[in-house]
């Protein structure tokens, strides 16, 4: 059995925390691991092979950092341009592995869920094992508990009714109903919330896929003929990836098969799909408040309150979500957590960084912090991870000053290389060719200051990089 983990959405309902470039599985939202990680911490199991991952491409050494930190590593990573949905992302992991001669088992998990009981998770997998050993394409079904309009849900036969014990058929899919069609959903007591989370073996789906979605099954294969590979990485084809239509498994498969099964899963789950469910799991205080982070409650009840770096506090307040970051804050009743995506898509609209990164950006070297920005100056807090380096560039409208705070940098300025260390300092002119690096055994953090008529990001004219990554993520 081989995981897939999907985790290329960008959990734009958390925001202002989750943003296009640190979406929320890649932050530590419920413990010391992050949402991604807590996912492939729970597949410890006999016969359970290392993942695939499939991601946005822009994520790449995000997800290489979170798996090195607890002693992980991938099989593959597939690297999207950009997201066509859940049917896509699995068929090219399932084309991959059957290119490969592989035919195993594909357990594919969204990487932002949370599961309370993992034992009872692994007794749901053993059942749906046994149904997919016999061609089944099962998925997993969360027990509708209370009525809850922004889940799918399957109605489900009886007991016997699928393949094997402990796996029922599929009779019917229903898209997010109204509150009253919910209601009769949860007393009628057949039906499951989609979780999602899907086991089948790679050429069963694909044989369904191709049957029942053939554009998205031809589009797939083609671009995975074109992509490019890179040791463990497969850089998906943007061209041909970009012809795919968008859809999801349940839309383009498993609502048109007669080999779809679900399998029971009470296990604790929730998908992390707003402030309110994250709410809804967190330990609470005698007053039901979740508080996160600096935070001081004076006669307030039933909040969400996640300070990253300021002190908040609220009086007399009830029934809140409030999250505080750096260059944003976020106010929402609970009731309204789910209208956070609305307000997301009117700061994209409107052309708003805020959507896109924090105020501390990652980059597969490091990290670099916007401290001050004014007309024709900016001011950056720079770490540089050892043994890591900068791209070789050049910028044609800046020059920059660095001042090393602590570590070691290695500068090269045309055809100068030297040393800094401590309180040391130097001058980049604009149009000289330069590179940043750590030849030292801690992290190195400078002070940049830069200076000129433009000061975009796009501003830097990528010579050589180490990491392979676009013109755009030279830096």
């Amino acid at each position: 059995m081989i995981p897939l983990i999907l985790s290329g959405g960008n959990g734009t309902r958390l925001w202002p925390l989750s943003r296009k470039l640190f979406p929320k599985q890649f932050h530590a939202l419920t413990g010391d691991h992050t949402l991604f990680q807590q996912t492939l911490l729970r597949l410890d199991l006999p016969g359970v092979e290392s993942p695939l991952v499939v991601c946005n491409c822009e994520h790449q050494f995000i997800v290489e950092e979170q798996l090195d930190n607890i002693g992980m590593r991938a099989q593959q990573v597939l690297l999207e341009p950009f997201g066509r949905n859940t049917a896509p992302a699995v068929a090219l992991a399932a084309l991959q592995l059957v290119e490969q001669g592989r035919d195993e088992l594909l357990l594919v998990l969204p990487a932002d869920h949370l599961i309370a009981n993992t034992q009872a998770f692994h007794q749901a997998l053993e059942r749906a094992r046994l149904a997919a050993e016999r061609g089944a394409l099962v998925l997993f079904g969360v027990p509708a508990r209370q009525p809850e309009t922004g889940y799918g849900y399957i109605k489900a036969g009886g007991s016997g009714s699928g393949p094997v014990p402990g796996a029922l058929a599929v009779e019917r899919f229903v898209e997010k109903p109204d509150l009253a069609t919910a209601q009769s959903y949860v007393e009628d007591g057949s039906y499951f919330w989609n979780s999602g989370m899907f086991l089948f073996r790679c050429s069963r789906y694909l044989e369904e896929l191709q049957r029942h979605s053939p554009d998205i099954y031809d589009t797939c294969r083609l671009a995975l003929e074109r992509s490019r590979r890179e040791g463990e990485n497969v850089h998906i084809d943007r061209e041909v990836f970009e012809c795919c239509p968008d859809d999801s498994i349940d839309y383009a498969v498993m609502e048109k098969t007669s080999a779809a099964c679900v399998v029971p899963l009470s296990a604790g789950w929730t998908d992390v799909g707003s402030w309110t469910a994250l709410w809804e799991v967190q330990d609470k205080d005698a007053r039901g408040n979740v508080a996160l982070g600096d935070v001081l409650l004076q006669e307030s009840s039933n909040n969400y309150v996640h300070a990253t770096n300021k002190l908040v506090t609220l009086i007399g307040l009830d029934d809140l979500v409030v999250v505080e970051t750096r260059d944003a804050v976020m106010i929402a009743h609970k009731d309204k957590a789910q209208q956070i995506k609305d307000v997301v898509n009117r700061l994209a609209a409107d052309g708003r960084d805020e959507v896109h990164s924090h105020v501390q950006v990652f980059r597969p070297w490091g990290n670099y912090d916007s401290v001050d920005l004014g007309e024709r100056f900016q001011v950056k807090r720079i770490t540089v991870q050892p043994g890591a380096r900068l791209s070789l560039q050049m910028h044609h409208h800046r020059a920059e000053h660095w001042v090393v705070v602590s570590g070691t940098a290695q500068v090269t300025c045309d055809d100068k290389t030297f040393l800094l260390t401590e309180n040391q300092s130097t001058y980049i002119p604009v149009a000289s060719v330069h590179r940043l690096a750590n030849p030292g055994k801690i992290p190195l953090e400078i002070i940049e200051v830069q200076s000129g008529s433009y000061l975009g990001e796009d501003d830097i004219e990528r010579l050589e990089d180490v990491y392979g990554r676009t013109a755009a993520l030279a830096r």
